[in-house]
């Protein structure tokens, strides 16, 4: 990581207990990309419309079909908070970053850096994935041929480890702050910096909101975007139209 680079994520690291002090000011500012109501700025990729509901404020995905929704735009650098919580025992699902919005022929999930969300008793239901006890929710990783350099390593290649198990069980809310800037990756769960990625190969595109098979509501998505880098083309997911 060069300096810039990490004086950048310092930065935004210390800054985030107090991030909603930017919102007055005019230049930085979180801005919500759920509106509580309906889906207006969201677009079904691969899921149905019977996958999505929004009720009393909060986003519900029944889980079924595999696949994910996509925000109308594309993100480079941001800080996005996302609240979440499972309803089943041993659900899982996660939003993506910089995603390609699209799939590849065969493939249910599009490529993007997948931040998980788990439920507490899906490590219980896996008792043959090796190392099973460091699965804790707030895993990163490239999926779909994208790649990263692991603040954590576990031993799936290319994955990063929360160093710290923090997230809540069903039916209790979670919050994960998701600061994305230069193709490094840091989460925070529940108020804790616990993970963390580098050297994204894609540092610019969609977000994705995925649906794996159990029932998950979702809250307060919000977003703050930050001043633009140097990302190339090869960097940059496709447009979809």
């Amino acid at each position: 990581m060069n300096i810039r680079m990490a004086f950048s994520v310092v930065c935004l690291t210390m800054l985030l207990p107090c991030a909603e002090a930017f919102a007055g000011d005019g230049v930085l500012e979180f801005h919500d990309i759920f509106n509580g109501k309906d889906l207006t700025g969201w677009v079904d990729v691969n899921t149905s419309k019977e996958t999505w509901s929004v009720k009393d404020g909060e986003l519900i995905c029944s889980g079924l079909p595999i696949g994910v929704m996509r925000s109308e735009k594309q993100y480079e650098n941001f800080i996005l908070q996302i609240e979440w919580k499972h309803t089943e025992p041993g659900g899982n699902s996660g939003v993506f970053v910089w995603s390609s919005g699209k799939l590849e022929k065969g493939r249910r999930l599009p490529k993007g850096m997948e931040v998980q969300m788990l439920e507490l008793d899906w490590v219980k239901k896996r008792p043959n994935i090796p190392q099973v006890e460091t699965y804790v929710s707030g895993e990163l990783f490239g999926a779909g041929g994208m790649t990263s350099i692991p603040d954590n390593p576990n031993p799936r290649k290319g994955r990063s480890n929360s160093l710290e198990m923090r997230c809540k069980g069903r039916g209790q809310w979670n919050k994960y702050v998701v600061v994305c800037v230069d193709g490094v990756v840091k989460l925070s769960v529940n108020g804790k910096m616990v993970n963390g990625v580098r050297n994204a190969s894609v540092k610019k595109g969609y977000l994705c909101l995925e649906s794996e098979g159990a029932k998950i509501h979702f809250r307060n998505i919000r977003i703050m975007e930050l001043p633009a880098g140097i990302t190339s083309k090869e960097q940059t997911a496709e447009v979809v139209d």
